[in-house]
């Protein structure tokens, strides 16, 4: 199983939600909802990047959430998403004293 399928898969479980009601959420066609939610969630097909954003948003999570290999940074994604811009702000500038590493590139 992708990345991308088993994220996708374990974001919709966690918001309770079916494979077809994300799908229409996610602007996709009510009469093939379900069926490719179902593909992508096995991995038979990979949505393109426009799919992939309504998916997020749908879910309110970051796109690279979907992506990412590691299960901790996966994690820090989605919780970073969550907070609002000033405590991204400080959560950035802990890191950054964390790191020993200059100001982000914006």
């Amino acid at each position: 199983m992708s990345v991308f399928a088993r994220r996708l898969k374990e974001a919709r479980k966690a918001a309770g939600l079916s494979q077809e009601s994300l799908g229409i959420r996610a602007e996709i066609d009510p009469m093939s909802a379900s069926a490719r939610m179902n593909q992508y969630e096995k991995g038979k097909h990979e949505p393109n990047i426009v799919v992939v954003r309504q998916i997020a948003a749908a879910l309110d999570l970051p796109e690279a959430y979907f992506y990412a290999a590691d299960d901790d940074m996966a994690e820090l994604l989605r919780l970073f998403h969550k907070l609002s811009r000033e405590k991204r702000d400080e959560v950035l500038e802990f890191a950054m004293k964390l790191g020993g590493v200059g100001p982000a590139i914006k």
